[in-house]
């Protein structure tokens, strides 16, 4: 319990602070931080250009660094966004945050049967739904538990200021069907490695991945609207842009094995076509395909 609440005023501490500097400073220091992370901690560097390696082998080693470099940098901007975001009202993020898009949500939300937001750990995922929230369109989003309570309170305090609700990873699927039977919204990141029963494995970047199949069990289920929704850094204009892409038709009509794995490929086939406009703003640290079909040998 003590180590759980120094780690927590830690944490808080940091928090406070990186949020109450200018923009610029606080994201000069976390990206120190970011740099000295990607130097230090080689297993997750590797990783990085292991997944590279293997889904955009046309890169060369240079262009892997690049790629992996970008990806340390929007972490340390993403952590300096989360910490400024209980100070963000309509007015002061004029100019910093737009949507574009917003007619395909809007869309899919009048349709009344609900809305599945099709997201991943790409660009500033924490700030997709904090902002969606600060505009006035409150969503669910399928979250994991942090090991520490009290840093857990302290997070989704923050992420669901403005109506935002948080839908639990190990007690999701009751919560997610009442959501969409109300018609409400609810983001999902489905670009993480997982397990069957599950996933399913799916290709992604050519490659087979256990694949989470609970948003193609409740849209064939119930109807409910699927759409893309990534927050990325566009270095045109200098500001992030929450792009809402045009809502896509699962191809199958019914809920069989066949018809949940079709629909789960399509959902895997929009993320990728979206990360390969943005790779450096994809989480490519992570151990997307750790799990393999029985028998083949694993990947790392």
């Amino acid at each position: 319990m003590m180590q759980e609440r120094i780690e927590y005023l830690l944490v808080v501490g940091v928090a406070r602070a990186l949020g109450w500097m200018p923009r610029g400073m606080a994201r000069l220091l976390a990206g120190g931080i970011a740099w000295t992370v990607y130097r230090v901690l080689g297993r997750l560097r590797r990783v990085g250009e292991r997944n590279l390696e293997m889904a955009l082998p046309q890169l060369s080693s240079a262009e892997r660094r690049a790629v992996l470099c970008g990806v340390y940098r929007n972490l340390g901007w993403q952590l300096v966004e989360f910490c400024r975001m209980p100070r963000y009202t309509k007015k002061n993020i004029e100019g910093w945050l737009r949507t574009e898009g917003l007619e395909h949500y809007l869309g899919a939300r009048d349709q009344g049967k609900g809305v599945l937001v099709l997201t991943g750990h790409l660009g500033a995922w924490e700030l997709s739904s904090f902002y969606h929230s600060l505009m006035g369109y409150p969503m669910g989003m399928v979250i994991r538990r942090l090991d520490n309570r009290l840093l857990d309170e302290f997070v989704n305090g923050i992420r669901c200021m403005h109506g935002n609700s948080v839908l639990h990873k190990d007690d999701f699927a009751r919560g997610l069907m009442t959501a969409m039977r109300k018609g409400e919204t609810v983001g999902i990141l489905m670009d993480t490695n997982m397990t069957p029963p599950q996933g399913v494995f799916a290709r992604f970047f050519g490659i087979d991945a256990c694949t989470a199949s609970g948003l193609a069990h409740v849209a064939l289920k119930t109807g409910a609207a699927v759409l893309p929704g990534f927050m990325l850094w566009e270095p045109a204009e200098k500001r992030y842009v929450l792009h809402f892409g045009p809502q896509f038709e699962f191809a199958p009509t019914g809920q069989t094995k066949e018809d949940v794995l079709t629909a789960t490929q399509q959902c895997n086939d929009v993320l990728e076509s979206w990360i390969r406009r943005y790779p450096d703003q994809w989480l490519w640290i992570h151990r997307r395909w750790k799990t393999r079909p029985a028998g083949e040998p694993g990947l790392y």
